[in-house]
């Protein structure tokens, strides 16, 4: 299998590679294991939570957590894990996140699909009404209850500010 972690980060000037792991609907969190070169199981979520969108992680990059910086992937349709999308940025949100007294970043990139019609005029994931934002908010927080971490939302941000992030955490 090819090595998913290793793909460019960069598919053109303005698109991003993003590599779904968990797809939408799903109950449980999938991670990207390298060693098997293959999708694992990293834990079911709280009974009744699914993803509510793709989730993944933009390849070549490395977050203050040691992992491939996160993003979810805002379209209308499911995929499966490895599919890898062409994505546009949207926008980030900053997060810090604390478990057993370490402080760290763990931020998270929004994206949409260059072939995305549904979705095509989406530029901006603060467009997104705040009630959306708070539900996605919400998501997270509750995709963590389980783990004792802690999470702080810095602030929401628009696709420069991703871009920029995506291009310094790149390895």
């Amino acid at each position: 299998m090819t090595d998913l972690l290793s793909l460019p980060s960069w598919a053109d000037k303005n698109n991003l590679h993003a590599v779904v792991e968990t797809p939408r609907g799903s109950s449980c969190k999938l991670d990207f294991d390298p060693k098997l070169g293959a999708f694992t199981l990293a834990k079911p979520l709280m009974a009744g939570l699914t993803y509510p969108y793709d989730w993944g992680f933009i390849p070549s990059t490395k977050a203050e957590d040691g992992d491939p910086l996160d993003v979810l992937i805002i379209h209308d349709a499911k995929t499966y894990p490895g599919v890898v999308l062409k994505c546009r940025p949207i926008g980030i949100l900053e997060v810090q996140q604390k478990s057993q007294g370490r402080v760290e970043r763990n931020d998270r990139v929004f994206a949409v699909p260059d072939r995305s019609p549904l979705e095509a005029d989406l530029r901006d994931i603060r467009d997104l009404p705040s009630h959306g934002r708070e539900e996605l908010e919400q998501f997270f927080r509750a995709t963590n209850a389980l783990e004792n971490k802690e999470l702080s939302f810095l602030g929401w941000h628009g696709p420069n500010r991703a871009i920029k992030t995506i291009r310094r955490l790149s390895r």
